[in-house]
C-alpha cells in the first residue's frame, strides 16, 4: 500500500502583496458579497425613501445644518438611489461587466448620501459609508465575476 503525499488541489499563486491573487476564492467570494450588500442596500434606501415620502416625521427634526433638505426630498433622494444601487446590486450577482463599473460609482454616490444624511440617522449613515467602502473595494479588486468564478 502506498499512500499519495500530492496536494488535492494546487494552492492560488500568491498576489502582488502576498495575499490571494485576483480570481481566487477569496476575491469573487468577496464580490458576489458585495452584490448581496447592494442588492440588499438598495432594497432598504428604496423602503427608507418610501418611508421618507409617506410621512414627513419619521425622523427627527435637527437644527441648521448644510445640508438640510425637506424630509420629503430626502425620501426621494434615498427611493432613487435606492432603485439605482439595488439594480447595479442585481447586475454584479449576474455577473454582468458594466455593473463592477458602475457599481463602484454608485457606491460612492451612496457613501455621499449617507455622508449628508448623518445627522438624521448618525449610527445607521456610519453602518452604510463602511459598507459602500467595503463594497468598493471588493468590486475594484474582485477578480472574476461571480458567475464566471462558478464555472472556472
Amino acid at each position: 500500500m502506498s499512500q499519495n503525499t500530492a496536494p488535492l488541489s494546487p494552492k492560488p499563486a500568491p498576489g502582488p502583496a502576498g495575499g490571494p491573487s485576483r480570481g481566487s476564492g477569496w476575491h469573487s467570494g468577496g464580490t458576489l458579497f458585495a452584490g448581496v450588500l447592494m442588492l440588499v442596500g438598495g432594497i432598504l434606501g428604496i423602503l427608507i425613501g418610501i418611508t421618507g415620502i409617506a410621512k414627513d416625521d419619521v425622523y427627527a427634526r435637527i437644527g441648521t445644518y448644510v445640508y438640510e433638505f425637506n424630509l420629503t426630498t430626502w425620501g426621494w433622494i434615498h427611493l432613487v438611489i435606492g432603485v439605482i444601487v439595488a439594480i447595479t446590486g442585481w447586475g454584479v450577482l449576474k455577473g454582468h461587466e458594466w455593473a463592477r463599473a458602475v457599481g463602484i460609482a454608485v457606491a460612492a454616490l451612496y457613501m455621499i448620501e449617507y455622508f449628508m444624511f448623518l445627522p438624521y440617522e448618525p449610527v445607521w449613515s456610519v453602518i452604510a459609508i463602511g459598507i459602500a467602502v467595503f463594497v468598493m473595494w471588493a468590486l475594484a479588486t474582485g477578480g472574476d465575476s461571480p458567475r464566471t468564478a462558478k464555472t472556472a
